[in-house]
């Protein structure tokens, strides 16, 4: 059998907490509002139990602990997880496919795969156990964004190999919401279903949706008078400057909903109704915060590269997993009332950095700075280039054809003020271009804002 439930004393572990039936959910019995202290315990005890189980089963967990001279007895406390060995995403490209399995088939009942664009695809594994809690977190997740039986939501996240189509889909079912599974694509049809659906919830990436509200007003559609009132938007990085865009254009409330596939998918961390960060399950998932260079731990509100642990992932448990991902634990009680901790809303990654004559540069710096300016619309794309050994740096920025007249007035004003914005956050000269609507490619899920030419 893969699932233990026992420890060395036959005790029974703390099993997991099952979804109540479907409808019926109750946001305020969720694990959520636990004490701090028992919240604690429960850690301990799933960690505990998690790294005895893949210290059994894992080959390369165990070849890692051995090198540092460790066995499972010596985790004593929650602080002694950074003792642990990390976990990389190479690593799961390095073992491809099943390598870092705990166990096989028929306990393993669902996989899930990356696209592989940067090389081997991203396999991940679920037992039926694992899909029923990573089901009732995204529960959780549509609960904390004020979901509820009765909802009709259309999931426009891509279904198949993708983690985000049915860890949307079977969250927000448990919830008692109708679903619309549209997956990605045909926007002028989902924008059809959407108005004639009654849809009062999108569930997307961010990027996409900018791209519906776009069609929607080229099809004379109105999205503030259709009943859609919540959008739950994640798989890329998202700035606030993108989120007051979603919602002055729409009229909805836009979420920030977290996951990843090495540690569950979509269903790691939410916002709640505050919208003022992102709480993490940590009840499933243990966050700690490091230097990404140092690989030191960082206290509470410094920034630094976010490290999950999963405490219940049976078929494939992931320790000291890094994220790449680049945020800080959030000190303060939420006014939710939720006792599990919160990070700040995650804009960048630490691998998604270039440097530009000796400066980091992030993407998210540039969308954050092109869309202070009015009269940009919300599409862009970058341009490195190199030239005589100098690196040399372009934004392409969609505008209104107005602005793009020969000698127009308001169009070198507008890339003037673009220029001085881009300047002013990123302490580097770019050249900007403005570009007619349409001009830069849409994307149906994670848009590609980078295009480094310097090598070619």
């Amino acid at each position: 059998m893969c699932l233990k439930h026992t420890n060395e004393k036959g005790k029974l572990m703390l099993m997991e907490t099952p979804i109540n039936t479907i409808g019926q959910f109750n946001p305020a019995s969720a694990p959520d509002y636990l004490p701090v202290a028992q919240l604690r315990q429960w850690q301990f005890s799933r960690l505990s139990a998690m790294v005895k189980w893949a210290y059994e089963n894992v080959q390369m967990v165990r070849a890692r602990m051995a090198q540092r001279q460790m066995t499972p007895d010596d985790l004593q406390s929650l602080e002694d997880i950074t003792k642990l060995p990390f976990t990389v995403k190479n690593d799961l490209r390095d073992t491809y496919p099943f390598g870092l399995f705990a166990c096989g088939f028929p306990e393993v009942v669902r996989l899930h795969a990356s696209s592989g664009t940067t090389g081997k695809p991203i396999v991940v594994a679920y037992t039926q156990q694992d899909v029923d809690v990573w089901t009732g977190l995204m529960v959780r997740t549509f609960a904390a964004c004020g979901l509820h039986k009765g909802d009709v939501v259309q999931n426009s996240y891509g279904y198949g190999l993708f983690t985000g189509g049915l860890g949307f889909h079977y969250g927000a079912e448990a919830l008692g919401a109708a679903v619309i599974p549209t997956s990605g694509g045909n926007t002028e049809r989902q924008i059809m279903i959407m108005k004639d659906f009654g849809v009062t919830v999108i569930c997307c990436t961010p990027s996409y949706f900018v791209h519906i509200i776009e069609q929607a007003g080229q099809m004379g559609i109105d999205l503030k008078k259709l009943p859609l009132r919540a959008g739950l938007f994640g798989a890329e990085p998202w700035t606030e400057e993108m989120r007051r865009h979603i919602e002055k254009e729409s009229g909805i409330k836009a979420y920030d909903c977290y996951g990843l596939s090495e540690i569950v998918g979509p269903g790691v961390g939410s916002e709640c109704l505050a919208q003022n960060g992102l709480h993490i399950f940590e009840d499933y998932f243990y966050p700690e915060i490091i230097d990404p260079e140092t690989e030191e731990n960082l206290p509470e509100d410094v920034e630094g590269e976010l490290v999950l642990t999963t405490l219940s992932k049976w078929a494939m448990p992931m320790i000291r997993y890094r994220t790449r991902d680049m945020t800080r634990i959030i000190p303060e009680s939420c006014p939710c009332g939720r006792t599990v901790r919160r990070i700040e809303k995650i804009s960048r990654r630490s691998d998604d950095m270039f440097i530009i004559r000796g400066v980091n540069v992030f993407p998210s710096q540039i969308e954050a700075a092109l869309l202070r300016v009015e009269g940009t619309l919300p599409h862009y794309q970058i341009i490195l280039t190199r030239s005589k050994g100098l690196d040399r740096i372009e934004v392409q920025v969609e505008t209104s054809e107005k602005n793009l007249e020969e000698k127009s007035k308001s169009g070198e004003e507008l890339k003037s003020k673009i220029s001085y914005n881009l300047e002013h956050i990123l302490g580097i000269r770019a050249k900007v271009t403005l570009v007619g609507p349409n001009a830069i490619p849409r994307s149906e899920g994670k848009a590609k804002r980078l295009i480094d030419k310097r090598h070619q």
